[in-house]
């Protein structure tokens, strides 16, 4: 029997929403996933401070030196207030945080909020590049790879993604700068100039470093795009649609694609996390100034204060990109929206 399409493309039968609870999970309601995302945040807040309290680190015989007496080491710990018990310091910087004041260098005595207000566009700059080189190579590798189901092309996508899962973001940026920067001398090999500053030399210094951070990402998403969308345009909807002469373009992207994306957009909001770990090696190599440089600087000095609020502003960044991963598969399911009647199964669509 053939499957009836609704106006937004979605089946209207049982077997298009089962389709449906296969190809995507169940998105939260932002609802939960903002109270998740809010105890999370939490919960990463009391780690990050008690990694501070735990490293013993004194500011306070760090910054005077050798010479410091105790009475001068005494002082200074005063001024930072490392005096007082720990739970009312977590209480006071906690507080402080949520209003956006993470407190000072104990080096440089710059507002740590002031240097990841400079560094954290630099690593999202790049991040969002590489998100969209992820996307566009992975679907349409993903796309290729599902329509050859079992031929060369399919092989050949499947092979590629397999070598490419393996690869660390740094093997791919010398890779990439001995081929590109040093023999054909297209690219810059490192620096970076603001977006705002000038746009086309932003992106001759950003493609390089996005394109290795991206693959990794875009292999993950060309192998969970293939796999969903070869099961989706073998049901009874799809067929029924290219009986009644409907364009296979029309069907490919103005159905199947929709159903079958999920997994796809729930591998790109997991690849977030990953391209920020990717970014302490490959910012370091082409001599990026953000987020994850400062963050490895503040580690080499025991700058506690400056490697909390790195730290929390890296949290932030995932739980939003992971909100956005949930609004995104709510706006793909729209039916995890709708209360679920008694007796239907948690998860299925009415």
């Amino acid at each position: 029997m053939t499957a009836v399409l609704s106006p937004a493309g979605a089946p209207s039968t049982g077997v298009g929403r089962l389709l449906v609870r296969r190809a995507a999970r169940a998105p939260r309601p932002l609802g939960k996933a903002l109270l998740s995302a809010a105890t999370v945040f939490l919960i990463a807040s009391a780690l990050t401070f008690g990694l501070g309290a735990l490293s013993e680190a004194n500011p306070g015989a760090a910054v005077l030196g050798e010479t410091a007496t105790p009475a001068d080491i005494d002082r200074m710990n005063h001024e930072f207030g490392l005096d007082r018990p720990e739970p009312v310091q977590f209480a006071s910087w906690l507080g402080n945080a949520l209003t956006g004041d993470l407190g000072r260098s104990w080096f440089t005595t710059v507002p740590v909020s002031d240097s990841i207000a400079a560094a954290l566009p630099v690593t999202l700059s790049i991040a969002a590049l590489a998100l969209l080189f992820a996307v566009l190579l992975g679907g349409t590798a993903g796309i290729a790879a599902a329509r050859s189901n079992g031929g060369r092309l399919d092989m050949a996508v499947t092979g590629t993604c397999s070598i490419l899962g393996t690869l660390p973001a740094f093997v791919i940026a010398i890779a990439l700068i001995s081929v590109v920067s040093v023999q054909t001398k297209l690219l810059p090999t490192g620096g970076y100039v603001p977006f705002g500053q000038d746009p086309l030399q932003w992106l001759r210094f950003a493609v390089l470093p996005a394109l290795a951070l991206s693959l990794d990402a875009a292999a993950a998403i060309a192998r969970q795009l293939r796999t969903s969308l070869v099961g989706v345009l073998r049901e009874n909807y799809v067929t029924g649609a290219v009986m009644r002469g409907l364009p296979a373009r029309r069907v490919l992207f103005g159905h199947a694609l929709r159903n079958s994306a999920g997994p796809a957009v729930t591998a790109l909001g997991m690849s977030v996390p990953m391209l920020i770990g990717g970014a302490v090696v490959t910012e370091r190599i082409f001599n990026l100034p953000g987020i994850a440089r400062l963050s490895l600087q503040a580690a080499e000095q025991h700058d506690v204060p400056l490697i909390q609020g790195t730290l929390l502003a890296t949290v932030a960044v995932v739980l939003v990109a992971n909100l956005v991963v949930d609004a995104g598969m709510l706006a793909l399911n729209p039916a995890a929206r709708r209360p679920v009647a008694a007796g239907t199964p948690k998860g299925a669509a009415r």
